[in-house]
């Protein structure tokens, strides 16, 4: 399933999510422009490595790769994909909790999925990036918030050669995300490949979004859903 837009609309403009929107675009195109051995030292340099923190010898640095990993794609479909996802339900989150609650928010569920990416593979000296634990965190709080809201998403029809779109919940299609991401996540840990996927980060970004967005008491109320 592909979402493509909800239907909650802001009281306010989603500033702090159009500017973590702009960062990782920024960041993206700065590394397009790098040269292949600059890139790769770019990676080595900047992102959160597992290894890093199971030497005896963490240096300030490494914690903030932690941070500086959040804005690194490995590639155009995956910076796409996870500022579509960003960009659809990040905004609603950001405004039902305030954008500067809404900025530690998010940096806080980035660092608890790179946490949980840790936990599963500490040893790990593959460079791991991308913003998709962060904003598993903004996801299983739009579930928390919103859960009735309706999400505009291409459905694959039967044989997967072609997509329907139609609404439903969002406790439908986040629902669905999460199950998939514990299937990948428990055959990850049986040894399997799941395309190099760091699926216990956003495991734990998801499960670390829905308990901040327990104890987050809301600043505003969102307007009533309007059609598109």
């Amino acid at each position: 399933m592909i979402p493509v837009r909800d239907e909650i609309r802001t009281r306010e403009t989603p500033v702090v999510n159009y500017l973590l929107i702009a960062v990782n675009v920024l960041v993206f195109l700065l590394m397009l422009s790098m040269s292949d051995t600059s890139l790769e030292a770019f990676f080595y340099e900047h992102a959160m490595i597992p290894a890093n923190y199971t030497d005896g010898s963490v240096s300030f640095g490494d914690v903030m790769d932690i941070f500086t990993s959040m804005f690194m794609h490995a590639g155009l479909a995956h910076i796409g994909g996870n500022m579509l996802y960003l960009w659809i339900f990040g905004d609603n989150v950001e405004d039902r909790v305030g954008h500067g609650r809404y900025l530690i928010f998010y940096l806080v569920g980035g660092l608890v999925a790179d946490l949980a990416h840790f936990f599963i593979d500490p040893y790990s000296p593959i460079p791991t990036v991308g913003a998709s634990g962060a904003i598993s965190a903004v996801l299983g709080a739009y579930l928390v918030y919103f859960p009735g809201s309706q999400i505009a998403t291409y459905v694959p029809l039967p044989l997967g050669k072609f997509y329907k779109m139609t609404m439903l919940p969002a406790a439908v299609v986040l629902g669905f995300w999460f199950v998939f991401q514990l299937f990948d996540g428990v055959a990850a840990l049986g040894g399997a490949d799941v395309g190099g996927v760091a699926v216990w980060a956003h495991i734990g970004g998801f499960v670390a979004g829905m308990v901040m967005a327990k104890l987050i008491p809301a600043e505003r109320r969102t307007r009533q859903p309007y059609a598109w």
